[in-house]
C-alpha cells in the first residue's frame, strides 16, 4: 500500500508539473500575442478627461504620482477630481500641494462624507462622478505612476475598431497592466515581484483565451458615461471587494467591449512586513475565489516550478523529473522576463530573479491558505467577502 500511494503522488506530481509547462507556454504565447497586436495609437481622438481619485492616508510615492497625472502631453481637455471622507484626512494636504504646483490645472478637492456601502473607496468615487465635467471618466488607484503619453495613449482606445463579436462593437471601457515598484522590505520585493511575474502574465493568457478581457484592473479604469451609465453607475459597486473587476465585468455584460492599453503603469509596493503581505495576498486569492471559483481552481497549473520540486522529490530525483524540473525552470524564467521587462517595462524584474523561486513557494502555500476561508483584512479592517460583496466581520 505505502508504494501505491508513493506511486500514486509520483503520477500526480507528473502531470501536474506537465501541466505548468503547458501553462507558462501558453502564457508566452498570449504575451507574444499582445506584442504582435500593438499598434500605433490615432492622436486626433482627444476628449475631454475627468480623473478621479478616492484617497485615504498617505501612501509611499502618492505624490510623485499625482504629479505624473499632471504632467501629460494630452492636447485635450482634462481635470483631476480627488475625493476624501473628512477634509481632516493627511492625504488633503497632498492635494493643496499640488494645487499649489500645477495653478493652470482643474484640481479639485472634495469632500465626501457618506458612507454609501462597506467598500469606503467606491463610495467616494460614487460622490465624485456626478461632480465630473467629462464624459469620459478615469478611474486609478491613489499610488499610481504614469507616463506623460499615458491619457493620449487610453483614450485612443474608444475610437479604436474592436476585433471582438458582434454584440461587444465599441469599447466602454479601458483599462492596462501595471508593475510594482518595491519600498525597501523583502515581502515588498516579492509582492513587487509577483505582480509582474504572476499576476500580470495570467491576464494575459485569459485575455488570449477568452477573446479579450471581460473585467478590469484598478490601476486603470477609463470608461465612458454611457457605459457606466448603462450598468446604473458607480453606486451599484458600493458593497463590491473587487470593484474594478466588477466594473469591467458588467460593461462587458452590457454590450460593450474592455480595453487592454499597452500602456502600462507602475504602483507603489508599500513596505510590507509578513503580516501585512499575508494579509494583501489573501485578500487577492479569496477575491479572485469569490470572483472566479473556476479560475481559482485552475490556478493549479501556474504552480508548475513548485510540482516540479515535488515531483523530483517523489520520484527520488529520477532522470526524467530532474528533466522537467529544468524546463519548468527555464520556461518560468522566459515568461517572467518576456513579461516583466518586454511587455511592463519592469526593471526590478532581471534584478529580482532570483527571488523567482522563493515567491513561487510561498504562492504556493497562500493559493492553498485561500481555500480555508473567507476573511480578508483590508486596511486594518476584517470582512467576509461573499458573492463579490464586503460584510464587516
Amino acid at each position: 500500500m505505502p508504494h501505491t500511494i508513493a506511486q500514486a503522488i509520483e503520477g500526480l506530481t507528473t502531470a501536474l508539473a506537465v501541466a505548468g509547462i503547458g501553462y507558462f507556454l501558453a502564457a508566452l504565447i498570449a504575451a507574444y500575442i499582445f506584442l504582435a497586436q500593438r499598434v500605433p495609437h490615432p492622436q486626433n481622438f482627444t476628449p475631454g478627461v475627468s480623473i478621479l481619485k478616492s484617497l485615504k492616508g498617505v501612501d509611499p510615492g502618492m505624490l510623485d504620482g499625482f504629479r505624473s497625472h499632471c504632467r501629460q502631453d494630452y492636447s485635450g481637455d482634462f481635470e483631476l477630481l480627488f475625493g476624501v471622507s473628512s477634509l481632516d484626512d493627511p492625504a488633503a494636504a497632498a492635494v493643496a500641494e499640488l494645487q499649489g504646483e500645477f495653478p493652470a490645472l482643474s484640481i479639485r478637492l472634495i469632500e465626501c462624507p457618506q458612507r454609501l456601502g462597506t467598500n469606503g473607496k467606491v463610495s467616494t468615487l460614487a460622490q465624485l462622478a456626478p461632480l465630473a465635467r467629462h464624459d469620459y471618466l478615469l478611474i486609478n488607484d491613489s499610488d499610481i505612476t504614469v507616463s506623460p503619453r499615458y491619457l493620449t495613449r487610453v483614450m485612443a482606445h474608444f475610437a479604436l475598431p474592436t476585433k471582438v463579436d458582434p454584440k461587444h462593437r465599441r469599447v466602454g471601457l479601458v483599462t492596462a497592466l501595471y508593475r510594482g515598484r518595491a519600498h525597501g522590505t523583502f515581502a515588498s520585493r516579492l509582492e513587487a515581484q509577483s505582480i509582474a511575474t504572476d499576476f500580470q502574465p495570467s491576464v494575459l493568457l485569459s485575455r488570449w483565451l477568452e477573446g479579450g478581457l471581460r473585467y478590469g484592473l484598478g490601476s486603470t479604469l477609463a470608461v465612458s458615461r454611457e457605459a457606466l451609465e448603462s450598468i446604473g453607475g458607480l453606486i451599484t459597486l458600493v458593497d463590491h471587494l473587487a470593484d474594478d473587476y466588477e466594473l469591467g465585468a458588467r460593461v462587458y455584460q452590457a454590450g460593450y467591449a474592455v480595453a487592454l492599453s499597452p500602456e502600462a503603469v507602475e504602483t507603489s509596493v508599500p513596505a510590507y512586513n509578513w503580516q501585512g503581505f499575508v494579509d494583501h495576498q489573501l485578500r487577492w486569492f479569496r477575491t479572485v475565489r469569490d470572483a472566479r471559483p473556476g479560475g481559482y481552481v485552475g490556478l493549479v497549473f501556474t504552480h508548475g516550478f513548485c510540482w516540479a520540486l515535488l515531483n523530483v522529490l517523489a520520484s527520488g530525483a529520477s532522470p526524467v523529473s530532474l528533466w522537467i524540473l529544468a524546463m519548468s525552470f527555464f520556461l518560468r524564467l522566459t515568461l517572467a522576463m518576456t513579461v516583466g521587462a518586454r511587455v511592463l517595462g519592469d526593471h526590478e524584474v532581471l534584478p529580482n530573479l532570483w527571488l523567482l523561486p522563493i515567491r513561487d513557494v510561498v504562492a504556493m502555500g497562500l493559493w492553498i491558505a485561500g481555500f480555508a476561508g473567507n476573511i480578508i483584512v483590508w486596511r486594518g479592517e476584517r470582512f467576509t467577502v461573499k458573492n463579490g460583496k464586503l460584510s464587516p466581520v
